[in-house]
């Protein structure tokens, strides 16, 4: 059971992750890179993809953050609580250059987290070796994701390439980290449940 402190820590993380508030432990990667002139339609293609990223960290940190609350034993507990940490980085990072694109989060992370939270806390309650092989898939479909998007993002937007090319990196490290941990295989159809989702939720967070 959460005691008063921890739930009013829990509501304040809900609040920042949701509002696009969070702190970076970690440099952004894009710090020292030049921002460059865009036009309106690389500035608008950029502001969505990096839209779309930041709401897969926003889902991130609900699923973390589930998974977390739900684990079964205490050393899956801070693995996940430790992931949640280091994704939070991600989220300060793309939350950071949608406002030097003069863009803005998504008006649905609230729905979001949601929604992921409630994955998480299912997979979680299934045993720790599917919320682990849950874990490994959700990142395998980012990594691939992000992948997708250094290709679609303007060539001259090294600012942005450098932020996704770090988070891909990470999203890597943190399923290999789960797949150690003993994670069991994710069954094909919850595989392409997922994708499904996941393709609602990018078409519509590239715009709303």
């Amino acid at each position: 059971m959460w005691n008063v402190d921890e739930l009013i820590s829990g509501v304040d993380r809900l609040v920042r992750v949701v509002s696009g508030v969070a702190s970076a432990s970690r440099p952004n990667p894009a710090v020292k890179i030049p921002d460059v002139q865009l036009d309106d339609a690389e500035r608008r293609r950029s502001a969505g993809l990096m839209r779309v990223n930041h709401v897969g960290e926003v889902c991130a940190q609900a699923l973390y953050d589930a998974q977390g609350a739900f684990a079964k034993n205490d050393e899956l507990r801070r693995q996940f609580r430790q992931a949640g940490r280091e994704e939070e980085d991600h989220l300060a990072w793309t939350a950071q250059r949608l406002q030097e694109l003069g863009s803005r989060v998504s008006l649905l992370n609230p729905f979001w987290y949601a929604g992921a939270y409630a994955l998480g806390a299912v997979a979680a309650r299934i045993g720790d070796a599917h919320s682990l092989g849950f874990v490994v898939e959700t990142e395998r479909q980012v990594e691939a994701h992000l992948a997708s998007h250094l290709t679609l993002l303007p060539a001259s937007d090294g600012k942005s390439r450098a932020i996704v090319e770090q988070m891909r990196v990470d999203e890597i490290e943190h399923g290999a980290a789960a797949q150690s941990m003993g994670a069991a295989a994710t069954p094909v159809p919850v595989q392409a449940a997922m994708r499904a989702m996941a393709r609602v939720m990018t078409t519509t967070a590239y715009y709303i």
